[in-house]
Formats: C-alpha cells, sequence, structure tokens
C-alpha cells in the first residue's frame, strides 16, 4: 500500500523548498517542468546527469507512472503537477471537441490512482499551484471548468496539505479552513499548522501508519 499526499500552494509559498531536508538517496523527484531546485541541492541529481541520478524530467502520464511502479525510493515527488495537464493541453490546443479534455482528465487520474495503488510503503507527494473558484474555494489548479466538471483530484485522497506565508513564516495547514480543501487524518497533526518540512511530514506520516 502506497501513501499519496497533496501539498497545493501558489508559487513562491514554499511547496518545493519544504524538500530540502530530504535524503535525496531516499527519493525520486519528478518534474514536469525543468527547473532548478530552490535550495542547495546536494545529491540530487538529474538521470541524464549520471547512472545515479535521482531527478526524472518528464510530463507524460504513462511514464510517470511507470516511475512509480518501477523505483525502489521509498519516496517519490512529483512536482508541478499542473504542468502535467497544462502541457497536454497546449500540446493538443488545435484539436477540436472534448476528447481531450476526458483524456487530460483520464491521465491526471491514472498518476493519482497509481499513487494510491503502488505497491510497498511507498509516499507519493504531489505538488500542484491552486486556483480560487466563483464558490470561494480554493482547490488544486487544473486547465478549467472541463476538466474540473469530469473529476474531483482532492477526492481521491486522505491527505491534502496547502502552503501559508505569514509574517515571513512559511508553514503548512493541515485541517480546512472552510473555504480549501485541505485535510489529513484525524490525529496526525496535532496542529492546524506546522513546519515547511516534507522530511517533518513523511515521518508523521510513517509514524501514524506504522510504517518501518
Amino acid at each position: 500500500m502506497s501513501y499519496p499526499v497533496l501539498v497545493l500552494g501558489e508559487s513562491g509559498t514554499g511547496k518545493t523548498t519544504s524538500l530540502r531536508n530530504m535524503n535525496p538517496a531516499d527519493c525520486l523527484l519528478i518534474q514536469a517542468v525543468k527547473k532548478p531546485l530552490p535550495f542547495k541541492a546536494i545529491g540530487w541529481k538529474r538521470f541524464d546527469e549520471g547512472k545515479d541520478g535521482n531527478i526524472l524530467l518528464t510530463d507524460n502520464a504513462e511514464l510517470i507512472v511507470k516511475a512509480i511502479l518501477k523505483t525502489s525510493k521509498p519516496i517519490i515527488i512529483i512536482d508541478d503537477f499542473q504542468y502535467i495537464m497544462a502541457n497536454e493541453y497546449l500540446r493538443r490546443s488545435s484539436e477540436k471537441g472534448y476528447d481531450k479534455f476526458t483524456d487530460i482528465a483520464k491521465h491526471a487520474h491514472s498518476i493519482i490512482d497509481q499513487s494510491a495503488n503502488a505497491p510497498g510503503n511507498k509516499r507519493i507527494y504531489i505538488m500542484a499551484h491552486t486556483e480560487t473558484g466563483d464558490d470561494g474555494v480554493t482547490r488544486i489548479k487544473t486547465i478549467g471548468k472541463m476538466l474540473n466538471e469530469k473529476i474531483t483530484l482532492e477526492g481521491l485522497l486522505t491527505m491534502v496539505l496547502r502552503t501559508h506565508v505569514e509574517s515571513g513564516q512559511f508553514t503548512f495547514r493541515t485541517r480546512n479552513n472552510g473555504n480549501d480543501t485541505v485535510k489529513s487524518p484525524l490525529g496526525m497533526f496535532e496542529t492546524d499548522f506546522i513546519d515547511n518540512d516534507l522530511a517533518a511530514v513523511d515521518k508523521a506520516v510513517c509514524e501514524f501508519y506504522d510504517i518501518k
């Protein structure tokens, strides 16, 4: 059984930076967009830079699913998840009709579904941007109403965290504020806000689910 966690937040609010205390040897980082890490990235290396790489650059849903199944790493991070959807939409922008929206929804669903059903006690952290709808609710950013009508991605997960920045302090929100989709298992976190530290989150997940 595997344990997916959705981490939501606007650009610059600490999603990727929260990786800074992770042990790169334990991680496979999948980047939908090629960009340098926002901290001193000792131990992080792309696969095209050497055989001991742990960063895979791809926005192809099929390749991402294969990587989740194939890797022996206990921790998988998928960064900029919304660009997996957005990039496919842009590549297929000349296509007429609505089939492409169904395909994009299916591909996004396949990644989330495999993240919840991968063998072993893998933890999969999925980083994504947010958007606020006409209803005032802040949720994962997709490619608009055509996709949102087909799939509610947060509904597929038990854990959804959201970045929070106030007075220069970067944290994760662990509980719903009534206007977002944040949620976590009862008793996993004692407070509404925790440090912006994915290593600490992973430790909490392992302790809660008794993962050795």
